[in-house]
């Protein structure tokens, strides 16, 4: 789906009375579990937690009832956030049970492609990158901290924190 077509979808949203929202990496443990920590703290601190549902999955099996990767949980702690999240893989339900699903990059993006039951389900799927401010220009995609140094859990949370803010104040608009 091209970016107009989601601003038409998302523009909907804005009137729902619940916005559903998931995350999803590979093994769901870095960047989506974050991704749902951030989120659930920039609604919290707007007072607007009742309107949302936050989640994360993996497309991959490699950690299901897993915390977190204790490097995300360490770094995203000294920000002020628990990720206390159990890792788990996404499930076809998903595609109904959540108005976005958002790719943390373009593989997890073709992968929820073709895991998309329906037409109307892949119309879901959208990456993280379109989020981005301007000072996330350079970024196409929220690399995986995974084989990096504390460096790259640090942008990653930086990337995280930049589009969920810009995120919730987009489908807050009223």
């Amino acid at each position: 789906m091209h970016k107009k077509t989601h601003n038409k979808y998302l523009s909907g949203l804005c009137d729902k009375k619940t916005i559903r929202v998931l995350f999803v990496c590979l093994g769901n443990i870095c960047r989506s579990p974050a991704a749902e920590g951030i989120m659930k703290d920039v609604v919290k601190k707007n007072g607007d937690e009742s309107r949302w549902i936050i989640d994360s999955a993996g497309t991959g099996d490699y950690h299901i009832g897993d915390l977190p990767d204790y490097r995300m949980r360490t770094h995203a702690q000294r920000r002020g956030l628990n990720l206390t999240h159990r890792c788990r893989q996404i499930k076809e339900a998903d595609f109904d049970d959540f108005d976005i699903i958002i790719a943390m990059d373009a593989s997890n993006e073709r992968n929820l492609r073709r895991l998309a039951p329906t037409p109307e389900a892949e119309d879901k799927i959208m990456q993280m990158s379109e989020w981005f401010g301007d000072r996330e220009t350079r970024y196409d995609h929220v690399p995986d901290p995974y084989y990096e140094g504390a460096e790259g859990f640090e942008l990653v949370l930086d990337l995280l924190e930049d589009a969920c803010s810009n995120m919730y104040k987009a489908l807050s608009a009223k």
